[in-house]
């Protein structure tokens, strides 16, 4: 029997992020008899998300208050997941495998010196009691197993990992709520969070059921505007990938490849897109696919219909415009 944690990403409104809830479920396996906790970091109102976290087994709920200051800074966070896991005697972390939860895990494991594996696909524990989580490298040619051998072993899941099993306890729970305050050293403050912006709604098409898909890769260095810009001018979605997500550019549900979304388009654009294994996974069904990349060897071009060497920053807004020419001529 043993306790596992579970951090609840949520949004500003309160709303749980969606695979939430398949963590939920994996921690009711690890815990094998054991009790389910989860961490709401942050003073968003926690009381809508109780019964359906109840339905998914948690038992306790925390809330962490981190006062003035804002708990979306990492080194903020890691602090809250270290005071909840000594709270709780916590031997298992569950958490969405992002770009900052990979941060704050990796800051909580320099604290408590736990065992941390980012992008598992899967995770479960082994006949020895361990917390063992499966998950790919090397381009996605090899799938791994990693065993923690630590106290604490904390283990940041893809989204989408364990869908297959996302149900909901037998016995549904009354989560316990505890709050307390949670007082931030000023060591984690020394980065200060000046402005975000969120996204402009967008009403693009679903990326699995577009006819055209618009890619950004490595080669974007971030920047998706291009990519951007040409999808709404062709009225298509926006895809991306693994890379691209991992470095936190862009949101996880635009991922294609073997790990994210399948897609077959009619129309398939990749800008700066290499075409490593696990993203052909994904689209290689596609009807046209047109490859933009400066690396005449890029595996993309292989399977490519038309083949641009060249910078996307350059060829996509010159493809934008001529396509703006001949909508108006």
């Amino acid at each position: 029997m043993a306790t596992v944690l579970v951090l609840l990403d949520h949004a500003e409104t309160g709303a749980l992020r969606g695979s939430v809830l398949e963590l939920a479920t994996a921690a009711r396996d690890l815990a094998d008899g054991g009790e389910v906790h989860g961490l709401w970091v942050g003073d968003e109102p926690v009381d809508p998300a109780l019964p359906v976290l109840g339905r998914h087994g948690v038992a306790v709920v925390h809330q962490v208050s981190t006062g003035a200051v804002d708990a979306r800074l990492t080194p903020v966070l890691a602090e809250a997941l270290a005071d909840a896991v000594r709270e709780t005697g916590a031997t298992v972390l569950l958490a969405l495998s992002t770009f900052e939860n990979k941060e704050a895990a990796a800051r909580l494991a320099v604290a408590t010196g736990a065992g941390v594996v980012t992008d598992a696909a899967a995770v479960e524990r082994d006949a020895e009691g361990r917390v063992v989580a499966s998950k790919t490298v090397l381009a996605g040619t090899w799938t791994t197993r990693c065993a923690v051998r630590t106290d604490l072993a904390v283990v940041l899941l893809k989204a989408g990992a364990v869908v297959s099993r996302h149900v909901e306890a037998e016995a549904p729970l009354a989560p316990e709520l505890r709050t307390r305050a949670l007082a931030v050293s000023e060591r984690a403050t020394r980065a200060a969070l000046v402005r975000r912006t969120p996204a402009a709604p967008s009403d693009r098409p679903d990326l699995s059921s577009a006819d055209v898909v618009v890619v950004g890769g490595r080669g974007t260095e971030g920047d998706f505007a291009p990519i951007e810009v040409l999808a709404d001018e062709v009225g298509g979605a926006v895809g991306s990938t693994r890379v691209a997500t991992d470095e936190g550019w862009i949101g996880h549900e635009t991922q294609i490849g073997q790990t994210g979304v399948t897609v077959s388009p009619r129309l398939y654009i990749g800008a700066g897109v290499s075409g490593a294994v696990h993203h052909r996974g994904g689209m290689q069904a596609s009807g046209t696919i047109v490859a933009i990349n400066p690396d005449p060897e890029a595996p993309i071009f292989e399977i490519a219909d038309y083949g641009i060497v060249g910078d996307l920053f350059t060829v996509l807004p010159q493809v934008t415009e001529e396509l703006r020419r001949l909508r108006q001529g």
